[in-house]
C-alpha cells in the first residue's frame, strides 16, 4: 500500500465520471467540501490485506494525533502504483480503514471514479508525508527477535510536539516560522515521521571510501566497519580527546564486559525499559546479550561503592569499543547509523533532583565545547529536548534556561506520562545532506535505575538513598564525528570550498616532495625535523611528475606542500603551498611551526600510521 498524507486547510472535489465498471455507486454526484482535515490519498496494491490496512490505518492516527487534527478523508488514488489490486479487495481494505478509525470523523471519495478536485496544503514541517507499508513493515507482522517492551511501546508514546525559543516561548509547529531555521524545520520533520531508513548512500559514504578511512565489512554482519590506517589514526585522536576531556570534568575511567547474562533480575527490568535491539548468544546454557550502553556495567560496579553525600555526585567513564545494536538494515548508512560503534559514556550519580540539574547544566556546556573542538560548530546541529510533562511543570525554569544556553530554537517533545526510565533528555542532532537527523551528544536524567541496581549512598542524616543518575555522551558516537565531519566536507565542496578535516585530525598535514633525487636527502632531514615538533609529515618520492603529486596530495586534503627544488634547499625560509588559500607562501621555520602549533594546541598527537614514503606504501583499492 502506498499512501501520500496531506495536513489540509480544505479540500474540495467532484466525481465527475465513472473510470471502472465495479466504481462506487453514489447518487446524484456534487462537489464535497471539508475543511481542516488530513488527507491520505491511497493506493491499494496486489498483495495488501487486512493486516496491511491495519498498519495503514494505525500510523495515520499516531500522526494525526500528533498534529492535532481529528478529521480524516481517504482518498482512493491509483496513480500512486503501478501495481493495483483487484477493484473488489481495494474497496473492501478501504472500508475496513474507514471503519477502524471511527474514533474520528472520517469519510472516503468514491471509489473509482474520475474526480476533479482542488486543496489547500497547510505550510507545516508534519503537514506532507508520503509511505509505503507491506505485510512486511514495522508493526505489521510479529517481532521475531527478543524486543525490550520499551521500544515495542515507543510508536505508542503519546507526544505533544513544540518549539521552544531561548526566550521560553513555546509555539506550535505549525505556527513556527523555520524560515532562519531550516535545519530545525527538517529535524521537526524527521522526528515526526520517524523514517530512518535511506534510499540512498549520503556524501559520507563516497568520501570515507575515497579518503581511506573506512569501508563496509562483507564477511561480517551488517553495520560492523573496517577502518584503514587513515581512519584508525583519526578515530584514535577523537576517542583520546574526549576521553581527556570527560577526565578534566571529573570521570573516572573503568572499564566493563561487552556481554551480559539477560536473566540477570536487572538486566531483565532494564532490557525492558531502553528502546534498543540486542545482538543474543545461547552459551553452555546462559541466554546472552552484547552490551548496547555502558550503563549497566558501570551501575553494577557502583552497586558495590560505599558511597557517602560527600562523594557525589560521584562520576564513571568509559569508552566503549563496542556498544551493539541490531539497527533495522535500511537504517544502516556509512558511520551515521551501525551495529557496533565506539560511544564515550558518562554517569553521574547525584543526591537528589536539584544536584543532578545542576550537573547537567555542567556537563551541557561540557558537550557544546567538545563538539567544537572537535570541528562541529553551533550552526551545524539543531537541539532537541524531551521530559514529562510532571518534569516540566516542575522544572520549568531549568529547561527554559538550557534552550537558553543552546541560544537558538529547540524542538520540544513532551510525554504525557513517563515511559522510559528517565524523565528529561536532550540532544544535539546534526542534519546531513540527505535531510537525515543525526543525535551527537546527549543527556538523560534517569530516576529508576538507582533503586533498579541497588546504588545507595548515605546522606546528611545517615540514611541509604537512591541516587539521581545522568547519562552523558558529551560527543556521541565516535563514528559519528567523523560521518559529520565528512558530511561537512561535502557540503563545502558543493558549496565551492575546499574539503578540509581539522587539522589536527589529519592523516597527513604536512607532505614534502622532492623535484629530483639529489635533493632527498635535505628533504629526510627537513622531514625529521619537522616531525620532531609533533607534526605528521611524509615524503613523496614517487618517480612521479610533480604536477601529479601536488595534485594527489590536495585530493588527500593534505594542508601543507612543501616543494623542495634547488632554490627551496638552498633557502633559509620554507616554501609552502596553503591549500585553504592556493598560495603560495614564505615563511621560515619557527614561523611555520608555530602556525601549525596554533592550530593543534591543545589536541592529542600521535605519528604517521604508514609508511613515512609514499612509494613504501599499497594503494589501497576501493
Amino acid at each position: 500500500m502506498r499512501i501520500l498524507q496531506l495536513h489540509c486547510d480544505s479540500i474540495e472535489y467532484t466525481p465527475t465520471k465513472k473510470e471502472i465498471k465495479s466504481a462506487e455507486d453514489i447518487e446524484n454526484p456534487q462537489t464535497q467540501r471539508l475543511e481542516e482535515l488530513v488527507v491520505v490519498f491511497v493506493a491499494i496494491e496486489d498483495g495488501d490485506d487486512s493486516s496491511v490496512a491495519q498498519n495503514a490505518i494505525s500510523q495515520i492516527k499516531e500522526s494525526m494525533q500528533k498534529i492535532g487534527c481529528k478529521k480524516l478523508l481517504l482518498y482512493p488514488y491509483a496513480h500512486l502504483s503501478s501495481n493495483l489490486a483487484k477493484p473488489s479487495v481495494a474497496i473492501s481494505l478501504l472500508k475496513e480503514m474507514e471503519s477502524s478509525a471511527s474514533d474520528l470523523e472520517v469519510s472516503h471519495s468514491p471509489f473509482g471514479w474520475t474526480k476533479s478536485y482542488k486543496l489547500q496544503v497547510k505550510g507545516h514541517p508534519l503537514a506532507e508525508s508520503s509511505k509505503v507499508i507491506t505485510k512486511d513493515s514495522p508493526s505489521a507482522k510479529p517481532d521475531s527477535e527478543l524486543t525490550s517492551e520499551a521500544l515495542k511501546g515507543e510508536s505508542k508514546i503519546r507526544s505533544i510536539w513544540k518549539i521552544m525559543s531561548p526566550d521560553g516561548t513555546m509555539s506550535n509547529i505549525a505556527d513556527f516560522d523555520f524560515s532562519k531555521h531550516p535545519k530545525l524545520e527538517i529535524l521537526a520533520k524527521y522526528e515526526a515521521a520517524k523514517q530512518r531508513h535511506v534510499d540512498q548512500p549520503p556524501p559520507h559514504v563516497a568520501l570515507m571510501k575515497k579518503m581511506g578511512i573506512a569501508d563496509y565489512e562483507t564477511a561480517s554482519d551488517s553495520g560492523n566497519m573496517r577502518f584503514f590506517p587513515n581512519g584508525r589514526l583519526i578515530k584514535s585522536l577523537i576517542e583520546r580527546y574526549v576521553t581527556d576531556r570527560v577526565k578534566e570534568y571529573g570521570g573516572y575511567e573503568v572499564e566493563t564486559p561487552i556481554m551480559y547474562d539477560s536473566e540477570h533480575p536487572s538486566m531483565v527490568s532494564y532490557f525492558n525499559r531502553f528502546p534498543a535491539r540486542q545482538y543474543n548468544i545461547d552459551s553452555d546454557g546462559k541466554k546472552l546479550f552484547l552490551r548496547f550502553a555502558a550503563c549497566f556495567g558501570q551501575f553494577l560496579m557502583a552497586n558495590h561503592f560505599q558511597m557517602s553525600f560527600k562523594n557525589l555526585p560521584y562520576k564513571l567513564y568509559e569508552l566503549t569499543r563496542y556498544s551493539f545494536r541490531r539497527e533495522q538494515s535500511g537504517e544502516l548508512v556509512g558511520l551515521r547509523r551501525l551495529r557496533a560503534f565506539t560511544m564515550p559514556d558518562c554517569h553521574a550519580f547525584c543526591g537528589d533532583m536539584t544536584q543532578a540539574i545542576d550537573e547537567i547544566k555542567v556537563r551541557f556546556d561540557l558537550s557544546q565545547s567538545v563538539l567544537e573542538n572537535l570541528g562541529i560548530q553551533k550552526s551545524d546541529y539543531d537541539m532537541a529536548i524531551r521530559f514529562t510533562e510532571d518534569f516540566y511543570n516542575e522544572n520549568k525554569s531549568t529547561i527554559e534556561e538550557l534552550v537558553k544556553k543552546n541560544g537558538k530554537p529547540v524542538l520540544v517533545e513532551m510525554w504525557t506520562e513517563k515511559f522510559f526510565y528517565f524523565v528529561l533528555k536532550w540532544e544535539f542532532n546534526f542534519i546531513d545532506n540527505l535531510g537525515k537527523a543525526s543525535a551527537l551528544s546527549t543527556d538523560q536524567i534517569d530516576v529508576e535505575n538507582g533503586d533498579r541496581y541497588g546504588i545507595e549512598f548515605v546522606d546528611e542524616n545517615n540514611n541509604k538513598k537512591h541516587p539521581i543518575i545522568l547519562h552523558n555522551s558529551p560527543s556521541g558516537a565516535i563514528e559519528r564525528i567523523i560521518y559529520a565531519l565528512l558530511e561537512k566536507a561535502a557540503t563545502d565542496s558543493h558549496e565551492g570550498r575546499k574539503p578540509q578535516l581539522p587539522l589536527w585530525l589529519s592523516p597527513t598535514q604536512v607532505r614534502i616532495i622532492p623535484l629530483k633525487e639529489e635533493f632527498y636527502d635535505f628533504c629526510e632531514k627537513l622531514t625529521d625535523k619537522i616531525s620532531t615538533n609533533s607534526v605528521r609529515v611524509d615524503i613523496d618520492d614517487r618517480n612521479e611528475s610533480i604536477g601529479k603529486r601536488i595534485r594527489e596530495a590536495e585530493k588527500e586534503w593534505i594542508r601543507y606542500i612543501l616543494v623542495i627544488g634547488e632554490k627551496e634547499a638552498n633557502s633559509e625560509n620554507l616554501s609552502i603551498r596553503d591549500r585553504t588559500t592556493g598560495a603560495v607562501r614564505e615563511l621560515s621555520f619557527d614561523e611555520f611551526i608555530t602556525e601549525i602549533n596554533e592550530q593543534t594546541q591543545g589536541k592529542p598527537f600521535t605519528g604517521l600510521n604508514f609508511p613515512k614514503h609514499i612509494s613504501k606504501r599499497p594503494n589501497l583499492m576501493v
